[in-house]
C-alpha cells in the first residue's frame, strides 16, 4: 500500500495506526519494539523513528511505501 505523507515526517508508530496495521499508536509501538517492523529491509527498534518519503515499512504481510 501507499501512504502519502502531508509533512517531512511521521513517526513509525502512528503510521502503522494511520493505515490500519496497528489498532493504537500503543500498539504499534509494542510491535516495533518486539522487532515485527522492518524499515527499508533493517529491523526497526526505535518507536517513533522519523519515516520519510520514500522510505518502505514493512510488518507481517504488509508493506507501506511513503510517498
Amino acid at each position: 500500500m501507499e501512504f502519502e505523507l502531508k509533512g517531512e515526517f511521521i513517526a513509525l508508530c502512528d503510521l502503522l495506526k494511520l493505515t490500519g496495521i496497528a489498532n493504537s499508536g500503543g500498539q504499534g509501538k509494542a510491535m516495533v519494539g518486539d522487532g515485527l517492523v522492518t524499515v527499508d529491509g533493517v529491523t526497526e527498534l526505535r518507536k517513533t523513528a522519523k519515516i520519510r518519503k520514500g522510505q518502505t515499512v514493512a510488518c507481517f504481510d504488509n508493506e507501506i511505501t511513503v510517498i
